[in-house]
Protein backbone atom coordinates (compact mmCIF):
# COMPACT_ATOMS: atom_id res chain seq x y z
CA UNK A 1 0.00 0.00 0.00
CA UNK A 2 1.01 3.48 -0.61
CA UNK A 3 0.27 6.88 1.18
CA UNK A 4 -1.69 8.93 -1.91
CA UNK A 5 -1.64 12.45 -0.01
CA UNK A 6 1.91 12.71 -0.23
CA UNK A 7 3.61 13.61 -3.53
CA UNK A 8 4.54 10.27 -5.86
CA UNK A 9 6.11 10.44 -9.03
CA UNK A 10 3.61 9.85 -12.06
CA UNK A 11 4.77 5.97 -13.16
CA UNK A 12 2.51 5.89 -15.86
CA UNK A 13 -0.09 3.16 -17.19
CA UNK A 14 1.28 0.00 -14.71
CA UNK A 15 2.26 -2.82 -16.58
CA UNK A 16 -0.04 -5.21 -14.52
CA UNK A 17 1.01 -8.66 -15.82
CA UNK A 18 4.65 -8.09 -14.95
CA UNK A 19 4.39 -5.79 -11.50
CA UNK A 20 7.15 -5.40 -9.72
CA UNK A 21 7.31 -7.78 -6.71
CA UNK A 22 8.12 -4.90 -4.62
CA UNK A 23 5.12 -2.50 -5.80
CA UNK A 24 3.11 -5.63 -5.57
CA UNK A 25 3.81 -6.21 -1.82
CA UNK A 26 4.17 -2.57 -0.70
CA UNK A 27 1.26 -0.38 0.55
CA UNK A 28 1.69 3.00 -0.60
CA UNK A 29 0.37 5.14 2.21
CA UNK A 30 -2.06 8.17 1.40
CA UNK A 31 -2.60 10.63 4.71
CA UNK A 32 -6.01 10.87 6.56
CA UNK A 33 -9.55 9.51 6.82
CA UNK A 34 -11.80 8.21 10.01
CA UNK A 35 -15.08 7.26 10.96
CA UNK A 36 -16.91 6.03 14.05
CA UNK A 37 -17.57 2.82 14.42
CA UNK A 38 -21.57 2.32 16.43
CA UNK A 39 -22.40 -0.99 17.43
CA UNK A 40 -25.73 -1.61 16.35
CA UNK A 41 -27.70 -4.77 15.93
CA UNK A 42 -28.72 -3.89 12.05
CA UNK A 43 -27.47 -2.50 8.69
CA UNK A 44 -31.49 -0.69 7.96
CA UNK A 45 -30.76 1.27 11.14
CA UNK A 46 -27.23 1.50 10.98
CA UNK A 47 -26.31 5.44 11.06
CA UNK A 48 -23.34 6.73 9.63
CA UNK A 49 -20.88 8.68 11.91
CA UNK A 50 -17.74 9.36 10.40
CA UNK A 51 -15.34 10.96 12.65
CA UNK A 52 -11.82 9.35 12.58
CA UNK A 53 -11.28 7.33 9.06
CA UNK A 54 -8.45 5.16 7.37
CA UNK A 55 -9.51 4.85 3.44
CA UNK A 56 -8.42 2.50 1.53
CA UNK A 57 -7.99 2.15 -2.48
CA UNK A 58 -6.79 -0.76 -4.98
CA UNK A 59 -4.88 0.40 -8.00
CA UNK A 60 -5.58 -2.34 -11.01
CA UNK A 61 -5.45 0.42 -13.66
CA UNK A 62 -4.25 4.02 -14.97
CA UNK A 63 -1.93 5.96 -13.93
CA UNK A 64 -0.44 6.31 -10.09
CA UNK A 65 -1.40 9.99 -10.74
CA UNK A 66 -5.22 8.83 -12.12
CA UNK A 67 -5.74 6.40 -8.82
CA UNK A 68 -4.23 8.87 -6.05
CA UNK A 69 -6.59 11.71 -7.67
CA UNK A 70 -9.50 9.04 -6.88
CA UNK A 71 -8.27 8.82 -3.26
CA UNK A 72 -7.71 12.73 -3.08
CA UNK A 73 -11.96 12.84 -3.91
CA UNK A 74 -12.60 10.29 -1.32
CA UNK A 75 -10.65 12.20 1.15
CA UNK A 76 -13.30 15.58 -0.10
CA UNK A 77 -16.23 12.89 0.44
CA UNK A 78 -15.36 11.97 3.57
CA UNK A 79 -14.52 14.80 4.86
CA UNK A 80 -17.65 16.50 3.44
CA UNK A 81 -19.64 14.20 5.82
CA UNK A 82 -18.32 15.01 8.18
CA UNK A 83 -15.28 13.09 9.42
CA UNK A 84 -11.17 13.46 10.25
CA UNK A 85 -8.94 11.53 7.57
CA UNK A 86 -6.18 10.01 9.53
CA UNK A 87 -4.56 7.88 6.65
CA UNK A 88 -4.85 7.01 2.96
CA UNK A 89 -3.59 3.95 1.40
CA UNK A 90 -3.56 2.39 -2.17
CA UNK A 91 -2.85 -1.11 -2.62
CA UNK A 92 -1.72 -2.20 -6.42
CA UNK A 93 -3.07 -5.35 -7.69
CA UNK A 94 -4.29 -6.87 -11.01
CA UNK A 95 -7.25 -7.19 -9.95
CA UNK A 96 -9.50 -6.73 -6.29
CA UNK A 97 -9.53 -9.30 -4.30
CA UNK A 98 -12.92 -11.26 -4.03
CA UNK A 99 -12.69 -12.40 -0.54
CA UNK A 100 -11.26 -8.93 1.45
CA UNK A 101 -10.52 -6.53 -1.37
CA UNK A 102 -7.00 -5.87 -0.76
CA UNK A 103 -6.26 -9.38 -0.12
CA UNK A 104 -5.72 -11.02 3.15
CA UNK A 105 -2.37 -10.14 4.33
CA UNK A 106 -3.25 -6.45 3.71
CA UNK A 107 -5.79 -6.33 5.48
CA UNK A 108 -4.06 -7.83 8.36
CA UNK A 109 -1.60 -4.73 8.18
CA UNK A 110 -4.38 -2.98 7.29
CA UNK A 111 -6.00 -3.53 10.76
CA UNK A 112 -1.87 -2.68 12.49
CA UNK A 113 -2.57 1.11 11.02
CA UNK A 114 -6.45 1.39 12.42
CA UNK A 115 -5.02 0.07 15.55
CA UNK A 116 -2.18 2.77 15.74
CA UNK A 117 -3.85 5.35 13.99
CA UNK A 118 -6.39 4.98 16.70
CA UNK A 119 -9.58 5.09 13.55
CA UNK A 120 -13.03 3.47 14.00
CA UNK A 121 -13.96 3.18 10.55
CA UNK A 122 -12.43 1.91 7.49
CA UNK A 123 -13.57 3.46 4.04
CA UNK A 124 -12.76 1.78 0.80
CA UNK A 125 -12.46 3.89 -2.80
CA UNK A 126 -14.60 1.28 -4.52
CA UNK A 127 -18.37 -0.94 -4.47
CA UNK A 128 -17.47 -4.02 -1.79
CA UNK A 129 -19.92 -6.65 -1.97
CA UNK A 130 -21.80 -7.46 0.97
CA UNK A 131 -18.91 -10.95 1.60
CA UNK A 132 -16.05 -8.70 1.02
CA UNK A 133 -17.41 -6.28 3.55
CA UNK A 134 -17.91 -8.61 6.27
CA UNK A 135 -15.06 -10.10 5.85
CA UNK A 136 -12.60 -7.40 5.57
CA UNK A 137 -14.35 -5.79 9.25
CA UNK A 138 -13.69 -8.84 10.68
CA UNK A 139 -10.32 -8.58 10.19
CA UNK A 140 -9.79 -4.71 11.23
CA UNK A 141 -12.50 -5.12 13.96
CA UNK A 142 -13.72 -1.52 13.25
CA UNK A 143 -16.71 -0.63 10.55
CA UNK A 144 -15.93 -0.95 6.63
CA UNK A 145 -17.98 1.54 4.58
CA UNK A 146 -17.49 1.54 0.51
CA UNK A 147 -17.38 4.58 -1.34
CA UNK A 148 -21.20 4.21 -2.45
CA UNK A 149 -22.38 4.34 1.17
CA UNK A 150 -19.86 6.96 1.94
CA UNK A 151 -22.08 8.94 -0.99
CA UNK A 152 -25.47 7.84 -0.16
CA UNK A 153 -24.80 9.66 3.72
CA UNK A 154 -24.26 12.86 1.98
CA UNK A 155 -26.92 12.90 -0.15
CA UNK A 156 -29.07 11.81 2.86
CA UNK A 157 -27.27 14.92 4.89
CA UNK A 158 -27.97 17.55 2.23
CA UNK A 159 -31.33 16.38 0.88
CA UNK A 160 -34.05 19.20 1.59
CA UNK A 161 -37.47 18.98 -0.21
CA UNK A 162 -39.42 16.08 0.14
CA UNK A 163 -38.85 14.47 -3.44
CA UNK A 164 -35.06 14.87 -2.38
CA UNK A 165 -35.61 13.27 0.64
CA UNK A 166 -37.64 10.15 -1.05
CA UNK A 167 -35.01 9.72 -3.94
CA UNK A 168 -32.31 9.65 -1.52
CA UNK A 169 -34.06 7.30 0.92
CA UNK A 170 -35.23 4.76 -2.10
CA UNK A 171 -31.11 4.74 -2.32
CA UNK A 172 -30.09 3.78 0.20
CA UNK A 173 -32.85 0.85 0.87
CA UNK A 174 -32.14 0.04 -2.86
CA UNK A 175 -27.97 -0.72 -1.18
CA UNK A 176 -29.29 -1.56 2.08
CA UNK A 177 -31.25 -5.02 1.09
CA UNK A 178 -28.78 -7.18 -0.23
CA UNK A 179 -26.72 -6.48 2.67
CA UNK A 180 -28.84 -6.42 5.69
CA UNK A 181 -26.94 -9.52 8.28
CA UNK A 182 -28.06 -9.96 11.87
CA UNK A 183 -25.91 -10.15 15.12
CA UNK A 184 -27.30 -12.36 17.92
CA UNK A 185 -30.63 -12.17 18.86
CA UNK A 186 -31.71 -10.35 15.12
CA UNK A 187 -31.68 -14.27 13.72
CA UNK A 188 -34.28 -15.48 16.38
CA UNK A 189 -37.77 -17.03 15.10
CA UNK A 190 -40.42 -14.62 15.65
CA UNK A 191 -42.59 -17.93 16.54
CA UNK A 192 -41.88 -21.57 16.73
CA UNK A 193 -43.72 -24.63 18.62
CA UNK A 194 -45.21 -23.08 21.77
CA UNK A 195 -42.91 -20.08 21.59
CA UNK A 196 -45.60 -18.23 20.22
CA UNK A 197 -47.43 -17.25 22.97
CA UNK A 198 -50.86 -20.06 23.24
CA UNK A 199 -51.84 -18.40 19.93
CA UNK A 200 -53.51 -21.72 18.84
CA UNK A 201 -53.77 -23.58 15.82
CA UNK A 202 -52.25 -21.66 13.12
CA UNK A 203 -49.76 -19.76 14.82
CA UNK A 204 -46.98 -22.63 15.35
CA UNK A 205 -44.40 -22.80 13.18
CA UNK A 206 -41.04 -22.42 12.21
CA UNK A 207 -42.48 -18.57 11.82
CA UNK A 208 -40.19 -15.69 10.38
CA UNK A 209 -36.27 -14.65 10.63
CA UNK A 210 -36.23 -10.96 11.93
CA UNK A 211 -34.26 -10.40 8.95
CA UNK A 212 -36.54 -12.26 6.32
CA UNK A 213 -39.12 -9.34 8.02
CA UNK A 214 -36.96 -6.56 7.52
CA UNK A 215 -36.59 -7.35 3.99
CA UNK A 216 -40.51 -7.44 3.24
CA UNK A 217 -40.79 -4.14 5.03
CA UNK A 218 -37.96 -2.96 2.77
CA UNK A 219 -39.23 -4.13 -0.32
CA UNK A 220 -42.23 -2.27 0.78
CA UNK A 221 -41.23 0.68 1.44
CA UNK A 222 -38.69 0.65 -1.86
CA UNK A 223 -42.52 0.37 -3.96
CA UNK A 224 -44.28 3.22 -2.14
CA UNK A 225 -41.29 5.56 -2.53
CA UNK A 226 -41.43 4.66 -6.37
CA UNK A 227 -45.07 5.66 -6.68
CA UNK A 228 -44.14 8.83 -4.61
CA UNK A 229 -41.34 9.96 -6.92
CA UNK A 230 -43.76 8.85 -9.92
CA UNK A 231 -45.59 11.76 -8.57
CA UNK A 232 -43.54 14.11 -8.45
CA UNK A 233 -42.16 13.34 -12.30
CA UNK A 234 -45.92 13.48 -13.81
CA UNK A 235 -45.67 17.67 -11.82
CA UNK A 236 -42.30 18.28 -13.85
CA UNK A 237 -43.98 16.72 -17.01
CA UNK A 238 -47.12 19.04 -16.72
CA UNK A 239 -44.11 22.15 -15.90
CA UNK A 240 -42.49 21.37 -18.78
CA UNK A 241 -45.11 21.15 -20.84
CA UNK A 242 -46.47 24.62 -20.10
CA UNK A 243 -43.01 26.28 -21.00
CA UNK A 244 -43.25 24.58 -24.09
CA UNK A 245 -46.73 26.11 -25.35
CA UNK A 246 -45.38 29.32 -24.60
CA UNK A 247 -42.36 28.46 -26.48
CA UNK A 248 -39.51 29.23 -23.89
CA UNK A 249 -36.69 27.01 -24.59
CA UNK A 250 -34.99 25.00 -21.77
CA UNK A 251 -31.40 24.97 -20.75
CA UNK A 252 -29.81 22.73 -17.85
CA UNK A 253 -26.34 23.28 -16.14
CA UNK A 254 -24.87 19.82 -15.61
CA UNK A 255 -21.72 18.99 -14.72
CA UNK A 256 -18.85 17.49 -12.25
CA UNK A 257 -20.01 18.36 -8.20
CA UNK A 258 -18.37 21.34 -7.22
CA UNK A 259 -17.66 22.32 -10.14
CA UNK A 260 -19.58 25.78 -9.22
CA UNK A 261 -23.13 25.30 -11.08
CA UNK A 262 -24.99 27.03 -8.65
CA UNK A 263 -22.90 29.98 -8.93
CA UNK A 264 -23.11 30.23 -12.45
CA UNK A 265 -26.95 29.87 -11.90
CA UNK A 266 -26.26 33.10 -9.57
CA UNK A 267 -24.34 34.81 -11.70
CA UNK A 268 -26.50 34.49 -14.95
CA UNK A 269 -30.18 34.86 -13.29
CA UNK A 270 -29.34 36.63 -9.69
CA UNK A 271 -31.65 33.32 -8.55
CA UNK A 272 -29.64 33.24 -4.54
CA UNK A 273 -29.14 29.39 -4.81
CA UNK A 274 -27.33 28.20 -1.81
CA UNK A 275 -23.57 28.38 -3.53
CA UNK A 276 -21.61 26.16 -0.68
CA UNK A 277 -17.54 24.82 -1.00
CA UNK A 278 -18.65 21.39 -0.36
CA UNK A 279 -19.43 17.81 -2.44
CA UNK A 280 -23.23 18.24 -3.51
CA UNK A 281 -24.27 21.09 -1.89
CA UNK A 282 -27.06 21.08 -4.34
CA UNK A 283 -29.29 17.78 -4.73
CA UNK A 284 -32.94 19.79 -5.25
CA UNK A 285 -33.30 20.68 -8.79
CA UNK A 286 -33.60 24.86 -9.25
CA UNK A 287 -35.26 26.34 -12.34
CA UNK A 288 -35.15 30.43 -13.31
CA UNK A 289 -35.67 32.63 -16.02
CA UNK A 290 -33.02 33.70 -17.90
CA UNK A 291 -32.63 36.56 -21.16
CA UNK A 292 -30.29 36.24 -23.96
CA UNK A 293 -28.48 39.22 -24.89
CA UNK A 294 -31.09 39.79 -27.31
CA UNK A 295 -33.91 39.69 -24.94
CA UNK A 296 -34.80 35.85 -26.03
CA UNK A 297 -36.42 34.56 -22.98
CA UNK A 298 -35.49 30.88 -21.95
CA UNK A 299 -35.24 28.40 -18.56
CA UNK A 300 -31.98 27.43 -16.46
CA UNK A 301 -32.25 24.38 -14.20
CA UNK A 302 -29.49 23.80 -12.13
CA UNK A 303 -29.27 20.30 -11.14
CA UNK A 304 -27.31 17.53 -8.76
CA UNK A 305 -23.34 17.07 -9.47
CA UNK A 306 -22.07 13.60 -10.87
CA UNK A 307 -19.15 11.94 -9.51
CA UNK A 308 -17.07 9.56 -10.49
CA UNK A 309 -18.30 5.63 -10.20
CA UNK A 310 -21.59 7.47 -8.84
CA UNK A 311 -24.01 4.61 -7.22
CA UNK A 312 -26.06 3.35 -9.65
CA UNK A 313 -29.12 3.45 -6.95
CA UNK A 314 -28.46 6.94 -7.24
CA UNK A 315 -28.99 7.29 -10.90
CA UNK A 316 -31.46 5.14 -10.45
CA UNK A 317 -33.43 6.93 -8.07
CA UNK A 318 -32.54 10.26 -9.10
CA UNK A 319 -33.63 9.39 -12.76
CA UNK A 320 -36.89 11.33 -12.76
CA UNK A 321 -34.66 14.50 -12.04
CA UNK A 322 -31.91 13.78 -14.47
CA UNK A 323 -34.57 13.44 -17.07
CA UNK A 324 -34.41 16.73 -17.07
CA UNK A 325 -31.55 17.46 -19.05
CA UNK A 326 -32.65 14.48 -21.60
CA UNK A 327 -35.93 17.19 -22.49
CA UNK A 328 -34.05 19.95 -22.40
CA UNK A 329 -32.89 22.09 -25.80
CA UNK A 330 -29.13 22.78 -24.34
CA UNK A 331 -27.14 21.10 -21.75
CA UNK A 332 -24.45 23.56 -20.18
CA UNK A 333 -21.85 21.33 -19.11
CA UNK A 334 -20.11 22.82 -16.45
CA UNK A 335 -15.96 21.56 -15.70
CA UNK A 336 -13.69 22.71 -12.94
CA UNK A 337 -10.94 24.21 -14.65
CA UNK A 338 -9.15 24.37 -11.72
CA UNK A 339 -9.50 20.43 -11.01
CA UNK A 340 -6.22 17.99 -11.40
CA UNK A 341 -7.85 15.82 -14.19
CA UNK A 342 -10.51 18.11 -15.53
CA UNK A 343 -11.01 15.42 -18.35
CA UNK A 344 -11.97 12.93 -16.43
CA UNK A 345 -14.79 14.86 -14.80
CA UNK A 346 -16.30 15.82 -18.17
CA UNK A 347 -16.14 11.52 -18.81
CA UNK A 348 -17.86 10.92 -15.61
CA UNK A 349 -20.73 13.29 -16.03
CA UNK A 350 -21.09 12.43 -19.84
CA UNK A 351 -21.31 8.68 -19.07
CA UNK A 352 -24.29 9.53 -16.64
CA UNK A 353 -26.00 12.19 -19.40
CA UNK A 354 -26.09 8.54 -21.47
CA UNK A 355 -27.14 6.84 -18.83
CA UNK A 356 -30.57 8.72 -18.72
CA UNK A 357 -31.22 9.30 -22.10
CA UNK A 358 -29.40 12.68 -22.45
CA UNK A 359 -26.66 11.97 -24.24
CA UNK A 360 -27.83 13.00 -27.90
CA UNK A 361 -28.78 16.98 -26.03
CA UNK A 362 -26.50 19.88 -27.88
CA UNK A 363 -23.95 20.49 -25.19
CA UNK A 364 -22.05 23.64 -24.98
CA UNK A 365 -18.75 22.98 -22.15
CA UNK A 366 -18.24 25.88 -19.86
CA UNK A 367 -14.90 25.78 -18.17
CA UNK A 368 -15.27 27.43 -14.76
CA UNK A 369 -12.95 28.80 -11.99
CA UNK A 370 -10.61 30.22 -14.84
CA UNK A 371 -9.32 33.00 -12.18
CA UNK A 372 -7.83 29.78 -10.03
CA UNK A 373 -7.09 27.33 -13.18
CA UNK A 374 -3.35 26.48 -14.30
CA UNK A 375 -3.07 28.34 -17.65
CA UNK A 376 -1.29 25.01 -19.36
CA UNK A 377 -4.18 22.62 -17.81
CA UNK A 378 -6.60 25.42 -19.16
CA UNK A 379 -4.71 25.26 -22.67
CA UNK A 380 -4.95 21.74 -23.10
CA UNK A 381 -8.59 21.46 -22.17
CA UNK A 382 -9.60 24.36 -24.28
CA UNK A 383 -7.75 22.35 -27.67
CA UNK A 384 -9.68 18.83 -26.46
CA UNK A 385 -13.18 21.03 -26.16
CA UNK A 386 -13.37 22.93 -29.10
CA UNK A 387 -16.04 25.84 -28.55
CA UNK A 388 -15.74 25.93 -25.03
CA UNK A 389 -16.63 28.82 -23.13
CA UNK A 390 -14.32 29.73 -20.44
CA UNK A 391 -15.63 31.82 -17.28
CA UNK A 392 -15.29 33.12 -14.05
CA UNK A 393 -18.76 32.66 -11.91
CA UNK A 394 -16.79 34.35 -8.69
CA UNK A 395 -15.05 37.44 -10.68
CA UNK A 396 -17.68 37.50 -13.80
CA UNK A 397 -15.04 37.02 -16.32
CA UNK A 398 -16.60 35.75 -19.98
CA UNK A 399 -20.28 35.64 -18.92
CA UNK A 400 -20.98 37.82 -21.53
CA UNK A 401 -19.53 35.53 -24.14
CA UNK A 402 -21.60 32.60 -22.47
CA UNK A 403 -24.52 34.14 -22.59
CA UNK A 404 -23.67 34.86 -26.87
CA UNK A 405 -22.76 31.63 -26.62
CA UNK A 406 -25.93 30.31 -25.51
CA UNK A 407 -28.06 32.52 -27.77
CA UNK A 408 -26.19 30.83 -30.62
CA UNK A 409 -26.74 27.21 -29.80
CA UNK A 410 -30.76 27.59 -28.21
CA UNK A 411 -32.70 25.88 -31.31
CA UNK A 412 -35.04 28.65 -33.53
CA UNK A 413 -38.35 29.46 -32.38
CA UNK A 414 -41.48 27.30 -33.07
CA UNK A 415 -43.09 28.86 -35.74
CA UNK A 416 -47.13 29.39 -35.78
CA UNK A 417 -48.78 27.96 -39.33
CA UNK A 418 -52.85 27.68 -39.40
CA UNK A 419 -52.94 25.86 -42.95
CA UNK A 420 -54.89 23.50 -45.11
CA UNK A 421 -53.21 20.28 -45.32
CA UNK A 422 -54.64 17.71 -48.26
CA UNK A 423 -55.82 14.23 -47.39
CA UNK A 424 -53.86 12.64 -49.02
CA UNK A 425 -50.54 14.41 -46.91
CA UNK A 426 -52.37 13.04 -43.77
CA UNK A 427 -48.46 12.35 -42.68
CA UNK A 428 -47.57 15.79 -42.37
CA UNK A 429 -50.79 16.56 -39.83
CA UNK A 430 -48.52 12.90 -37.64
CA UNK A 431 -45.73 15.20 -38.19
CA UNK A 432 -47.32 18.18 -36.64
CA UNK A 433 -48.49 15.81 -33.50
CA UNK A 434 -45.22 14.54 -33.07
CA UNK A 435 -43.16 17.57 -33.51
CA UNK A 436 -45.25 20.35 -31.96
CA UNK A 437 -48.37 21.08 -30.80
CA UNK A 438 -51.14 20.86 -32.29
CA UNK A 439 -53.90 23.82 -31.44
CA UNK A 440 -56.28 23.20 -33.76
CA UNK A 441 -57.67 20.21 -35.90
CA UNK A 442 -60.62 20.93 -38.42
CA UNK A 443 -61.66 18.86 -41.31
CA UNK A 444 -63.02 21.11 -43.73
CA UNK A 445 -63.99 20.36 -47.88
CA UNK A 446 -60.71 20.45 -49.41
CA UNK A 447 -58.47 19.04 -46.11
CA UNK A 448 -57.66 19.46 -42.83
CA UNK A 449 -56.83 22.70 -41.36
CA UNK A 450 -54.63 22.49 -38.83
CA UNK A 451 -52.85 25.19 -36.44
CA UNK A 452 -49.57 24.28 -34.61
CA UNK A 453 -46.67 25.31 -33.31
CA UNK A 454 -43.93 23.56 -34.79
CA UNK A 455 -39.91 23.54 -35.59
CA UNK A 456 -39.20 26.07 -38.13
CA UNK A 457 -38.40 23.24 -40.53
CA UNK A 458 -41.70 21.29 -40.53
CA UNK A 459 -43.39 25.02 -40.73
CA UNK A 460 -41.20 25.85 -43.71
CA UNK A 461 -42.67 22.44 -45.56
CA UNK A 462 -46.51 23.51 -44.47
CA UNK A 463 -46.32 26.39 -45.96
CA UNK A 464 -44.86 25.27 -48.87
CA UNK A 465 -48.83 23.23 -49.35
CA UNK A 466 -51.32 24.99 -52.21
CA UNK A 467 -53.25 27.85 -50.94
CA UNK A 468 -56.23 27.75 -48.87
CA UNK A 469 -59.88 27.35 -50.27
CA UNK A 470 -62.57 29.83 -49.93
CA UNK A 471 -64.49 27.61 -46.90
CA UNK A 472 -61.01 26.75 -45.21
CA UNK A 473 -59.65 31.08 -45.46
CA UNK A 474 -63.01 31.62 -43.83
CA UNK A 475 -62.85 29.33 -41.25
CA UNK A 476 -58.89 30.38 -40.63
CA UNK A 477 -59.50 33.34 -40.00
CA UNK A 478 -62.51 32.72 -37.38
CA UNK A 479 -60.03 30.02 -35.65
CA UNK A 480 -57.34 33.13 -35.75
CA UNK A 481 -60.01 35.80 -34.24
CA UNK A 482 -60.99 32.72 -31.46
CA UNK A 483 -64.56 32.74 -32.42
CA UNK A 484 -64.77 29.12 -33.30
CA UNK A 485 -64.64 26.99 -30.40
CA UNK A 486 -64.88 23.08 -31.19
CA UNK A 487 -67.44 22.52 -34.16
CA UNK A 488 -68.68 19.24 -35.03
CA UNK A 489 -65.63 16.71 -35.36
CA UNK A 490 -63.29 18.89 -33.66
CA UNK A 491 -60.54 17.29 -31.92
CA UNK A 492 -59.61 19.87 -28.97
Amino acid sequence: MSTVFDEQPDLGEPDLPSMDLEDRHALRRVAGLSTELQDISEVEYRALRLERVVLIGVWTEGSLASAENSLRELRRLAETAGSEVLEGLIQRRSRVDAATYVGSGKARELADIVAAAGADTVICDGELTPSQLRRLESVVQVKVIDRTALILDIFAQHARSREGKSQVELAQLQYMLPRLRGWGESLSRQAGGRVAGGGGIGTRGPGETKIETDRRRIRTRISKLRGEISGFKTGREVQRGQRRRNAVPSVVIAGYTNAGKSSLLNALTGAGVLVEDALFATLDPTVRRAETPAGRPFTLTDTVGFVRHLPHQLVDAFRSTLEEAAEADLVLHVVDGSDADPQAQLAAVRGVLAEVGAGNVPELVVINKIDEADPMTLKALQLRERGAVTVSAKTGEGLGELRAAIEQALPERDRLVRVSVPYSRGDLVARAHAAGEVTRLEHGPDGTLLEARVPPELAAELERLPALGTADSELAEHLAEGLVSDPPGAIP
